[in-house]
């Protein structure tokens, strides 16, 4: 299962990826009243108690370890994160939809599906489809399984880079504060998890806080489109169709969990070489399924594309916008120059001889390690990086449908690039009456309900574990 991970989580120290059969050291915090150290002690009937030095015995809680408590460790992919993946699967959503389709209409889940754009394309490669054609033959397909409603990701995507235009001009103003500038996106999960394992408090200040498409879709899902749905958020099962095994542990995150319904934001991740193998296992040929168009959210306008790279489109977007806002120049065309390979870019607004903005796109491991140490050395010299952990971006994520043995792989990605390309829409960014009503539902601007709903944080999990070699 390591190969689903993307290159940036599977090339790093993996010194805490563990098999189910060896032991597994909860690190534990000791209180000692006064500084003095104690023993532990076993009584009789098995239970453990700490006697301090004046002999007072007190009754030890048990240990209990979780799905997250593995999870936190200091490497990068666990074998908890594999059961994770293991967990998430188009099994799981079949059990689910046969569950819900056996119990009482008060019992049943409301289930949404929402689809991402690079999804589509790779799926739509692998059928021989247009993205069009194959977006309404997989809402079709998905509701004939019993899901209610099949959503795209166009809204999400828009929100999410609104927010993050926002957010860098807001770092510019500020970019004397330590962690103001350089920028770095934060849509990409592989990046945020090995930024949080293993550069931790160092880097996470410079990270976007601005959520993924894919949480802020999980935000209008379980808190959104519920309300209009009259439902609550638990009685709503979310469904998100991913390019990128990754985006399993993005939405198993605390932070996108609440507390008051006991609901993940995002329910289940799958990606499409598991569609894929799902329908070949089920005999189904997608080009034969009906033909349903994509739902669209309550007062919300159809977005249909998406805007820009495979990467989500956040440098030329936050560029574009900075460059009108900051300097009043109009770009038609952003101009990349290669730096080292295909997978390093840069992107320079000059006015008058001098650079103004300085981008960079940095996809892939060694890429991420170069401006990682550029970092730290205090010589990085871009105002935003647009950090993606797999080479080629989000159209070859680790969850995208391979090449055929027959064809060469950078044939069959031109391929998907190709496809998705040719569903952009350079409109998408444009006011609409759907982001109005969002803002009138977020309360406002500055509001705690849209930092709720389209901000999150980050954790350092740097040397958090102990190897204990302790034995009862």
């Amino acid at each position: 299962m390591m190969e689903g991970f993307s290159g940036t989580l599977r090339l790093t120290d993996l010194n805490d990826f563990i098999a189910p059969t060896q032991e597994c050291i909860k690190p534990v915090k000791i209180e000692r009243a006064g500084g003095k150290a104690g023993s532990i002690k076993i009584t009789s009937t098995g239970e453990y108690t700490e006697v301090d030095a004046e002999g007072t015995e007190t009754k030890l809680a048990k240990a209990e370890i979780t799905l997250n408590d593995c999870l936190a460790c200091s490497g990068c992919v666990t074998s908890a994160e594999t059961v994770l993946i293991q967990q998430q699967s188009t099994d799981e959503l079949i059990r689910i939809l046969d569950q819900n389709a056996q119990v009482p209409v008060q019992e049943k889940k409301f289930i949404v599906l929402s689809v991402s754009d690079q999804s589509l394309a790779s799926i739509a490669t692998r059928y021989g489809l247009s993205m069009r054609e194959c977006q309404q033959r997989l809402t079709g397909l998905f509701k004939s399984m019993g899901v209610h409603k099949v959503f795209d990701l166009g809204v999400a995507s828009a929100l999410s880079l609104l927010e993050s235009r926002e957010e860098f001009l807001e770092r510019m103003a500020n970019r004397e504060i330590k962690g103001a500038l350089p920028m770095f996106a934060s849509a990409c999960p592989g990046w945020i998890c090995y930024a949080e394992k293993t550069h931790g408090s160092f880097i996470l200040p410079f990270i976007s806080s601005t959520k993924s498409p894919q949480q802020i879709m999980g935000s209008l899902v379980k808190h959104y489109l519920s309300t209009h749905s009259n439902k609550t958020p638990n009685e709503v099962f979310h469904v998100s169709l991913m390019m990128c095994y990754d985006k399993k542990l993005e939405a198993s995150r605390d932070d996108f969990y609440d507390d008051v319904y006991r609901t993940r934001d995002v329910d289940l991740v799958i990606t499409s070489v598991e569609v894929e193998k799902m329908l070949e296992k089920r005999l189904v040929d997608l080009r034969e399924c009906t033909l349903e168009n994509v739902d669209v959210l309550p007062n919300f306008e159809q977005y249909s594309g998406h805007y820009g790279s495979g990467a989500g489109g956040y440098l030329e977007s936050i560029f574009r916008y900075a460059a009108q806002q900051l300097f009043h120049k109009d770009v038609d065309r952003v101009e990349y120059k290669t730096v080292r390979n295909q997978d390093l870019r840069e992107v320079t607004l000059e006015i008058d001889g001098q650079p103004k903005l300085r981008f960079a796109a940095a996809y892939g491991f060694r890429n991420i390690q170069n401006i990682v140490q550029k970092m730290k050395r205090g010589k990085c010299p871009y105002d935003f990086v647009e950090i993606m952990a797999c080479p080629s971006a989000c159209l070859n994520g680790g969850g995208q449908i391979r090449a055929p043995d027959t064809e060469v792989t950078k044939d069959w990605l031109d391929k998907v690039q190709t496809r998705f390309l040719e569903y952009e829409n350079q409109d998408l960014l444009k006011p609409a009456a759907s982001v109005d009503a969002f803002d009138l539902w977020l309360e406002g601007k500055n509001s705690p309900k849209r930092k709720e709903f389209l901000h999150t944080q980050y954790h350092s999990l740097e040397n958090n574990t102990f190897n204990l070699n302790i034995k009862w």
